[in-house]
């Protein structure tokens, strides 16, 4: 994902370092908002049938946020082999313990 985010900068038309890539709408150098993140994958959540919405457009099942993309990648990094120290870091835990149980790693996978 970095590269492709390293990619996209020197590749896109008049963005500086100093921009942000996810812009608002609602100026030149002002980021999206937590919310809107949240919107987007949402809806690329959706495109991919990963999300489904009853009659009045509200998400039932398959909800995707930025938490669960934070959750996932401390999944997949641990299980890819980064260690559990640096996952805590990251995280901020407190213990081992604390981040295995946040990523969903039971006592029987580990």
């Amino acid at each position: 994902m970095k590269k492709a985010i390293e990619t996209y900068i020197k590749e896109a038309p008049g963005l500086t370092p100093d921009e942000y890539v996810f812009k608002s709408r609602k100026g030149n150098n002002i980021p999206i908002t937590r919310q809107q993140a949240y919107r987007i994958l949402n809806n690329a959540a959706e495109d991919l049938g990963l999300v489904e919405r009853n009659s009045k457009g509200i998400i039932v099942s398959g909800e995707i946020g930025t938490h669960s993309m934070r959750k996932t990648f401390g999944y997949y990094a641990y299980k890819n082999g980064v260690s559990l120290e640096l996952l805590m870091d990251i995280f901020n835990h407190s213990t081992p313990a604390m981040t295995l149980r946040y990523i969903g790693i039971t006592e029987r996978q580990k």
